[in-house]
Parts: structure tokens; sequence; C-alpha cells
């Protein structure tokens, strides 16, 4: 956990935990050659009373004459503005502010004061909230910058050890909150297990939480590799075959029981989340449950909103990304007729001579367009017959290069009939998400190119055109 020479910030509320995990750090500072910092985070929900903690905890550094720094912020505000619950705010916020001075340089690592008893209480909350195995590892003794050198103390062990040394602490009444799930478990729901079903519960559900971690180590490198060889990054969105996903990723040829093959798959929903956003925390195994129920039977279109995430169905792929809102447990299908702004756009396009390039940047789909005018007969129509080309003298003003719109029809050369762009989209399997910007040209408001398909026949080149334009686009 701690190493030689290690700058540790301690946490320290001003509770029991805390203060005595100072003083146990203390006591081996020396021997095993660390240097302390008191950290202390302000929530502001207490009032005077938080004031107080702060006060405490600082005189405390003072008497000790180690450093001591301090953050604070509006806990309630934030949650409410980002919609978030309050003990999910309050944590973001202090391991922030702990993150800030690890990237400040000024501490090493973070030791903070979670017990066993704090332990065996996220295990039964986890329980009772629906997690899968994974949720059942729990806190983890060491995890990035933050250690925990108490998480095998029964909480009662050291109150006693610091009523030894005559040391006080700061109760903090939220601790005995009813409403709060943490409250009841530890004054309620704990006592009663351990004084008349098992004396042991703690330690047996502190082992559990330790098999669990063990579990998840392997469970970790098992699913890292096969992400690493299924999953599809494109731009800010993550990807994976609904096959890939359903069987589990397992080696072809095998065979493997339904149960296993649904326990890698559940692990591979969790593995791409925890890519995408850092963490799982929040998620249950209905959550988990619910984007195998899309990748199983949901229709292209199709998707969900879960805590942090989106998870959409494109055909044959599930496709994740980081959702605007942690709306939770909605299914939806994106609406077709009203396109998000920054899919939408619209350029009047003037053609310049021939030999001449008409560029136009559309930075809503991040694509530059060229609309080169050429002489149809020294080029030669074979050159350019596969470029979307179109005769130019059949093009009438304005012409208008922007997104695709419900409605759009048209009859590409070759074709017998008309039909909705729409339909030879969904032919081509262009996913929903990217049909929204999906450009088109129009002339005098007939669609007479469309990304990916032929020309329309009535603007494709003859036999007796002279001057053609072709189009071809690039990356921005």
């Amino acid at each position: 956990m701690l190493h030689a020479g290690a700058r540790v910030g301690v946490g320290v509320s001003g509770g029991s935990d805390s203060v005595a995990l100072l003083h146990i750090l203390r006591k081996v500072s020396e021997q095993i050659g660390i240097r302390l910092v008191v950290l202390h985070f302000n929530h502001c929900l207490r009032g005077e009373d938080s004031e107080q903690d702060e006060h405490f905890v600082a005189a405390m550094a003072g008497h000790y004459s180690l450093p001591f720094f301090s953050g604070r912020e509006d806990v309630a505000a934030v949650a409410r503005a980002k919609r978030w619950n309050l003990e999910d705010a309050a944590r973001r916020l202090r391991y922030g502010f702990f993150s800030s001075l690890i990237g400040e340089g000024r501490i090493d690592r973070v030791a903070v004061a979670h017990t066993a008893d704090d332990q065996a209480e996220t295990v039964l909350g986890r329980l009772l909230r629906g997690t899968g195995p994974s949720g059942l590892a729990a806190i983890y003794p060491v995890k990035g910058h933050v250690v925990r050198p108490l998480l095998e103390t029964r909480r009662a062990e050291l109150r006693e050890y610091l009523e030894s040394l005559g040391q006080p602490w700061r109760e903090d009444a939220t601790n005995h909150d009813p409403a709060r799930l943490r409250s009841r478990l530890r004054h309620r729901i704990l006592p009663i297990l351990e004084g008349e079903m098992q004396p042991a519960i703690v330690s047996h559900l502190s082992r559990l939480a330790s098999m669990s971690r063990q579990d998840e180590a392997f469970w970790g490198a098992l699913i890292g590799a096969r992400l690493g060889s299924l999953l599809r990054h494109d731009g800010d969105r993550l990807s994976i075959r609904c096959a890939d996903l359903l069987m589990g990723a397992l080696p072809p040829g095998t065979e493997f029981p339904e149960e296993a093959r649904s326990a890698v798959t559940r692990r591979l929903v969790r593995g791409i989340v925890e890519e995408l956003r850092g963490d799982c925390r929040q998620w249950t195994a209905d959550h988990v449950e619910r984007v195998v129920r899309l990748a199983t039977a949901g229709s292209s279109g199709s998707g969900i909103q879960l805590p942090g995430v989106s998870v959409e169905r494109s055909f044959n792929w599930l496709c994740f990304s980081l959702a605007t809102q942690e709306s939770e447990g909605q299914t939806s299908r994106r609406p077709r007729t009203n396109l998000p702004l920054s899919s939408a756009f619209s350029r009047v396009v003037e053609l310049g001579n021939p030999g001449e390039s008409t560029v136009i940047a559309v930075p809503e789909i991040r694509c530059r367009f060229h609309l080169k005018v050429v002489d149809w007969h020294l080029c030669g129509s074979d050159t350019y017959s596969d470029q979307g080309a179109l005769d130019r003298d059949l093009l009438d003003s304005p012409l208008v290069l922007r997104n695709w719109r419900p409605g759009d029809s048209f009859r590409p050369q070759g074709r017998r009939g008309a039909r909705k762009l729409k339909q030879f989209l969904r032919m081509k399997r262009v996913a929903l998400r990217d049909r929204e910007g999906w450009p088109v040209l129009t002339s005098a408001n007939m669609l007479a190119w469309a990304r990916g398909l032929r020309v329309a026949a009535q603007f494709a080149p003859q036999s007796a055109t002279r001057t053609g334009v072709v189009i071809t686009e690039e990356k921005l």
C-alpha cells in the first residue's frame, strides 16, 4: 500500500475511523519512512457542524505539526444540478479533491479509513440493489492512488483504541439518518444479523468480498483480452457485434454450457461500460440484463438509457456511448423526423468552370465535399463513372448540399422505379444514427445525388453530355 518516501494524504473527516487512521499512521510513519499530510473535504451539508468538523481536523494537524489541505463544495447543490444522489455526489467531489492534490504533486497516495464494517455494509447494500457477482468485490484495499489500511479492522476496535488514548472525535448525525440505506444497515440490520443469527457475519461478508476480488482479477484479464479484439472504436462510441456478445466471445468449435456463455456475456457488458465511463457504479444485474435483451431481441434503431450510458441496436451491432443524462431504465427509439442540430446542415452550391472545384466544408458531419466540373469528353466518362458524376447541363438552381430529410425519394441510375431514400439506406445497412446527417445534393428541390448511391437517373451523364460534375468527399 505504502512505500518508503511516499507523501501520504490521510483523509480525515473528524469521525472516529479517520481520526484513528491518522493516529495509527503517525505511529508507524517513521518506521516505514512515509510523510503524512492531513486532508479534509467539507461537504457543506450540515451547516455549522460541517465548519466545526473542519476546525477540529485542522487543529489536529496543527497539534502534530502536519501539513493540512482542505477543500469544500456545496454537495447538495451539485447533486441537484447534475441529478446525482447525495451520497454519490459527495463521493465524487471528495475523491475529485484528492485526485487534484495527486495531480498537483502534493501527495503520492491517499489513505482513507474504510473498515470491515463498511465492507460488510457495502456488500449487503449491493445485494439489496441487485448487484451481479462483480459487485460483491465491494471496496478494494488498493485502487489507483487510494489505499485503505483498515479494511480488515472493526469499527469498535478503533473506538476502543481512541478511548485508550483519550482522543475525542466528531460524531456525524447524518450517520443515524434512517432515510439512508447505509444507516439502516449499520444500526438495524447488521446488529440483528450479528446478534441473533451469525456473530461472524461481518467477517463472513468481508471474506466474500475478498474472494470476489480474486475472481474479478481473473475475469478482468480475460474480458480485457477479449474486448481488445472485439470492440470497434468509433469516435465517442464503442460497438460490438451482437453475436460476439451473446456467444460470450468463447473460442468457436468448443462446447460450453449456456450458463458459461451467459456469464461471459454479462462480464463483457460490464467491461464495455467500464472502458467507456471508467466504472460500473449504479449498474445492477438488471441493467446488464436489459443490454442482453437488446442484443437478443431488440430491433435496429431501438435503444435504452442506463446509468451514464446509452445503448443502441444498429442492425447486428450494439453501440455504447456516454449518456447526456443519467436517466435509468428508459427504452426508446430515436426520433426519425427531428434531426439534432449537430447533424442538420444546408449549403447553397455555386459551380465553377471546367477544371475548377467548389469546396464545401460541413463540420456538422466532419466532412469536406469537392464538386469538380470536368470536360466530359476530354476526361473520359470511364474515369468518373463510379464517382458520383452528374451532367452539369441537367442541373438547375438552386443547387443545395444538405442532410437527408424524411420523405426524400429518387430513382437511381439503373433502377426502374423511384423509392424513398430511407429504403435505400436501410438496404445498405446504414445505421439510423448515421442516416441523420446523410449528405444529398438537390437540384431545384429534386434529389440528384446521395452519398454511396448511384446518381439520380434524370441527372446522370448521357452520350450527349458535354460537362460533368464529380462529387468526392474527405474527412475534416
